[in-house]
């Protein structure tokens, strides 16, 4: 019976990790703000990072994005949810960039093969980086595949948003004009 019980176990969490792998409408998700606490980071500081973008049209670099609502998302090419979210992440970067919004897409793929590729296909105009040796998400710890995280204009982490489902832009929108004001 106990090593019954210890396969079934097994199963189990060999069943979670690949739901947590990408984050698709049937997996849980949704925002985290400062007050439910749930992701490390909301509430406080951002980890700083300095990523060379896909286009090799330069760097971002977060610190220098201080003073600016900044939306970092954490994505994969092979991530069915990252292929909905993308869209919308340009719908709020359009809407947003003259208020001060930035958007930055950040790829856990373990090859820089099609991302730039990716953003083009999707739309996204906003910058893209490969994090190659997985150094910036060891500091941010998605959770899943995509993982959004807003950063507030003095740079602290106030919302996180682990996976996608249709209709989590519209929660965005409200965190994004809450940090505007």
């Amino acid at each position: 019976m106990t090593r019954s019980r210890s396969c079934l176990a097994t199963l189990v969490v060999s069943l979670s990790f690949g739901v947590v792998a990408c984050g698709d409408a049937a997996s849980s998700g949704g925002a985290e703000s400062a007050t439910s606490g749930s992701h490390p980071l909301v509430g406080s500081a951002a980890p700083e990072f300095s990523i060379a973008t896909a286009d090799k049209k330069g760097r971002v670099n977060l610190g220098a994005l201080r003073g600016k609502v900044v939306i970092v998302d954490f994505w994969a090419t092979w991530c069915e949810p990252c292929k909905k979210s993308f869209p919308k992440l340009q719908d709020l970067y359009t809407k947003y960039k003259a208020s001060g919004v930035e958007v930055v897409g950040i790829s856990e793929d373990d090859e820089a093969d099609g991302i730039r590729e990716f953003g083009q296909n999707l739309g996204a105009k906003f910058p893209l980086g490969w994090d190659a040796d997985k150094s910036i998400a060891g500091k941010w710890q998605p959770k899943t595949m995509p993982s959004t995280f807003i950063v507030d204009k003095t740079g602290v982490v106030r919302f996180a948003h682990v996976g996608y489902h249709d209709g989590d832009e519209a929660e965005i929108d409200k965190e994004i004009k809450s940090l505007l004001q």
